[in-house]
């Protein structure tokens, strides 16, 4: 089943599955045919996003019973509404006590049933962790931390559980093997249930149901006898009294325990499990193991063959192993619903620019991160780059290029967060390479430096290789390229390591018989390899790179590239054409839920590329005002330069569209507005790693620079700034405007499925996370969606008063109900580019889609800061086939007659943008 258009919802505490129920009249009458789900299986306590999944197999409580559930899906289906579910198989979160699967492998070690579930090295180079896992959760050394009183020993009298506790947050089971320790023989009772602890190893295979046996005997008896009780009370104080006789009982228990709780910032040396990235509380699953892939799926399955779910999207989908056995499992072991037909499937895939989406993967497409980058392209003037840059290299005084700041980033990242999982491949490497004489003489430095060289010189997330050891002329030339890009940069490395580390990584060491290596190790450290680029690629660019290199903020968005200043028509038409032949359902998503900046900041940022000179001189002029006001008159205080410019393109870009045109806002407004910037700020600071880090807050720095945002919206200081910002905000911002609906109608109107952020269908003006999921107000969209009508007199007025979204949301449900009606013409339509002749020419965008009697013809204005007020089309007319007729405007109602050519100024008369039809669609009724 093909969603016609997917509405995201994001599932929190305070927004379940029966506020979800409550908005579904809302949805289906705005034209969503798909709710696309935020991940609502259950997730840590308090999760604000659900990625955090301690359990796979039971629906999230925090967001409703059962029967809540039940009542979402009945509304969804009264409405007309399938659902689409964003699913997690990569990792779980296990930070906290809430994942049994995670603890089981803390209590058992290797011997767990499930210690094999997760990507763990349970025999790493650092002896001290063998058998062990790293828990790096502490906030200070484990001594100081123990001597405090935050490491302590706790029994659970109903489970009869012993367990660490840290900051009473992190449980820490106590192996069952140990408990005899604990209990003693003060008692005879709790001598009794020792011993019988102590003769555990007897039960092999059954040692966990017996100890689960002497667990419930150990409660009952404490629960029947208050000398029981009192005894093992005072057992456990005995060991958490760190000053007594017995001060070192409490370490020496944990020593023998097979997890070793840490500071924090020993993860990223010595962590030995997989992650999400470099996050510690989310840790990697081996999707690949059946019984893994068979207990993650089963609710899900269940889901898809009662028809309460009709599609999936994949989470991460580069974190697996091998995504495309993945793919083809999840579509070969998914019930078929006949009702539904096959179901349908989108993965979370970032793309390069040269780089294509696997053709024999079996799914639909992507979840949209190139169309993002793809309409806003378009919208940016290319001409305005040249002027960008020496505006961004005077201002900050950088002049290093995009890519050496990835590069430099990317190392950073292999240095700090990531050094464990660089080490271990460095290690897997070596021991491949001494299976072989030719090889042996590699040291594991040199295949450090090595792989860190080429990990850092990767120009995509990652490659897929399988076990089938073949890689694709894709893949051969990814690693070609990182390869010679990485023998250059370390010149003093022996170019030998690197032709190993080719073979190596593309499996040719194992392509012919008797090679002398094992196929299996080869394989296995070349995938291992795979899962590692692709987290480094996105520390390293997405969550470093794009909040250092700040030329023109609008370009650093997830899945883009901030060195390409700008999409000519022709490279925009060959996408479309491409993707409408290839993947004709893939979704088109212009702001998610990881997006750096609302859809709306960057349509409006576009305007900018325009106008550089006018940009560069307000710029300069607003920092001499507000650096004098601090009494910085040289310039030199804190923030940087660089940080400061960022700040003035979220201040042009996020102004809220209520603010402007009003004069200076009142205080609570500029108030509240300034919370949210110096929350940005901080973040965008933080993770840029110059000034200040997560890990090491450099905390007067970070004040300064919120001293800076609320000095620019202090309404008591002199307005002098406000005097210079405001007209030149509100003209942006009126310009913006004409950006956004251009990038709403192509959104909706392309090839693919469109997909609307929760909220997003008026202004999204949001800064980055978590200021892009704040709470949304659906009874406001409601009744603007009740008073909206399409005609042209309701439209001008829309634009002339355009700061409520109302405009925004009229354009959605219009098109929305054609696609209601006519979805040959998306479902199986082609596309054209339709010929545009005149002096405005590279200022239109316009293409057909059709499908038998029915054609479709968009028309859109870019450059709205070029154009003449008077004359913005300046006699351009369009060519096309499907010209020579009348033509129906879905957005404005009107009638444009048609010869062989049609005029653009006869098209685009009340809005920047058109959407005509003809032939088989009637004009609804009023």
């Amino acid at each position: 089943m093909i969603p016609r258009a997917t509405y995201r919802i994001q599932f929190f505490r305070d927004f379940g599955f029966d506020d979800a129920a409550r908005i579904a009249p809302y949805l289906s009458s705005l034209g969503i045919s798909h709710v696309y789900a935020s991940p609502y299986l259950k997730a840590r306590a308090g999760s604000t996003h659900g990625y955090d999944i301690v359990d796979h197999d039971r629906l999230n409580p925090e967001l409703g019973d059962e029967a809540a559930f039940q009542r979402m899906v009945a509304a969804f289906r009264e409405n007309g509404l399938g659902q689409i579910l964003d699913f997690v198989p990569n990792h779980m979160g296990v930070g906290g006590s809430d994942n049994p699967l995670w603890l089981d492998v803390l209590e058992w070690g290797p011997d767990s049933r499930h210690a094999g579930w997760f990507d763990i090295d349970w025999d790493p180079d650092r002896r001290y962790l063998r058998d062990k896992l790293l828990v790096p959760c502490l906030g200070d050394q484990y001594g100081v931390e123990l001597g405090r009183g935050q490491i302590k020993l706790v029994f659970d009298c109903e489970t009869g559980e012993f367990a660490v506790w840290a900051y009473e947050t992190y449980k820490l089971p106590i192996c069952p093997l140990s408990y005899a320790e604990i209990l003693g023989d003060a008692h005879f009772a709790l001598e009794q249930i020792g011993d019988a602890f102590s003769g555990l190893p007897e039960w092999r295979p059954q040692v966990g149901r017996r100890a689960t046996e002497l667990k419930q005997e150990l409660a009952a008896a404490v629960c029947a006898s208050d000398d029981v009780r009192a005894a093992l009370e005072t057992a456990v104080a005995t060991f958490n009294d760190l000053a007594g006789a017995n001060r070192t009982a409490l370490p020496a228990l944990i020593e023998k325990q097979f997890w070793r709780v840490a500071h924090f910032r020993v993860a990223a040396d010595d962590i030995n499990y997989r992650r999400f990235f470099n996050i510690n509380d989310l840790a990697g699953l081996r999707m690949e193991l059946p019984e893994v892939f068979d207990h993650a799926h089963r609710l899900i399955f269940r889901l898809l063959q009662d028809g309460t779910l009709d599609g999936l999207r994949i989470d991460h989908i580069d974190g697996l192993l091998d995504p495309k056995a993945y793919l083809q499992l999840l579509r070969n072991k998914a019930p078929w619903n006949p009702g539904n037909g096959n179901f349908y499937l989108v993965v979370e895939k970032i793309l390069a620019q040269h780089e294509q989406l696997r053709d024999d993967w079996p799914v639909q497409g992507t979840t949209g991160y190139e169309f993002v980058n793809l309409a806003l392209g378009v919208l940016v003037d290319p001409d305005g780059e040249a002027a960008f840059s020496r505006i961004y290299s005077e201002f900050t005084g950088k002049n290093g290029s995009f890519e050496d700041i990835v590069h430099d980033c990317k190392l950073r990242i292999m240095e700090n967060e990531m050094s464990s999982e660089l080490n271990v491949l460095a290690r897997d490497a070596g021991r491949v390479a001494r299976e072989n004489p030719n090889t042996a003489d590699f040291t594991r430095n040199i295949l450090h430096r090595a792989i860190k060289q080429v990990v850092a010189c990767f120009p995509v997330y990652r490659t897929y290789i399988d076990m089938n050891g073949t890689p694709t002329s894709g893949d051969r030339r990814d690693l070609e390229w990182a390869l010679a890009h990485a023998r250059r940069k370390e010149a003093d490395l022996d170019p030998s390591v690197f032709d190993f580390l080719g073979r190596l990584l593309s499996a040719e060491l194992v392509a012919t018989p008797r090679s002398g290596f094992s196929r299996s190790a080869v394989l296995r450290c070349a995938m291992k390899f795979q899962q590692y680029s692709g987290p480094v690629m996105a520390k390293g660019l997405e969550d470093t790179a794009f909040y250092r290199y700040n030329r023109f903020v609008a370009l650093n968005e997830v899945g883009g590239h901030p060195n390409q200043f700008g999409v000519g028509l022709s490279a925009f038409h060959r996408a479309n054409t491409q993707r409408a032949k290839d993947w004709p359902h893939t979704m088109l998503g212009t702001a998610t839920h990881d997006t750096k900046r609302g859809e709306d900041t960057r349509a409006r940022l576009a305007v900018l590329s325009e106008m550089p000179e006018e940009w560069a001189r307000l710029t300069q002029t607003w920092s001499r005002i507000l650096r004098a006001r601090r009494g910085d008159v040289e310039g030199t205080a804190p923030p940087d330069r660089n940080d400061e410019y960022l700040f003035y393109q979220l201040l042009i870009g996020t102004w809220p569209a209520e603010l402007t045109g009003v004069g200076t806002p009142g205080a609570d407004d500029l108030n509240a507005y300034a919370e949210r910037l110096k929350a940005a700020m901080v973040k965008s600071m933080r993770e840029a790693k110059v000034n200040s880090t997560w890990a090491l807050p450099n905390l007067p720095y970070e004040e300064a620079m919120q001293g800076f945002v609320d000095s620019a919206l202090d309404p008591n200081s002199s307005n002098a700034f406000m005097a210079s910002f405001l007209p030149f905000q509100q003209r942006v911002a009126e310009l913006g405007v004409h950006n956004s609906l251009v990038q709403l109608v192509l959104k909706l109107t392309l090839p693919g499925v469109p997909d609307i952020y929760q909220g997003a269908e008026l202004w999204d003006l949001s800064l980055v996370d978590p200021d892009n999921r704040r709470p949304i107000d659906y009874t406001v969209r409601a009744a603007l969606l009740r008073g909206i009508r399409n005609d042209d007199h309701t439209m001008r007025q829309g634009l002339a008063h355009w700061q409520n979204g109302a405009i925004k949301l009229a354009v959605v449900a219009a098109i929305l109900k054609f696609r209601e009606s006519h979805p040959p013409v998306f479902d199986e339509g082609g596309y054209a580019e339709c010929v545009v002749e005149g002096a405005a020419k590279d200022r239109i965008c316009a293409f057909t889609r059709s499908s038998g009697d029915c054609a479709m013809l968009v028309v859109a204005r870019r450059f709205p800061g070029r154009a003449s007020p008077d004359k913005p089309d300046e006699a351009t007319t369009l060519l096309s086939d499907e010209t020579g007729a009348d033509w129906y405007d879905l957005l404005t109602g009107r009638q444009v007659s048609a010869g062989s050519e049609l005029a653009v100024s006869d098209v685009l008369t009340a809005l920047p943008v058109a959407v005509l039809v003809k032939t088989g669609f009637r004009k609804p009724p009023p």
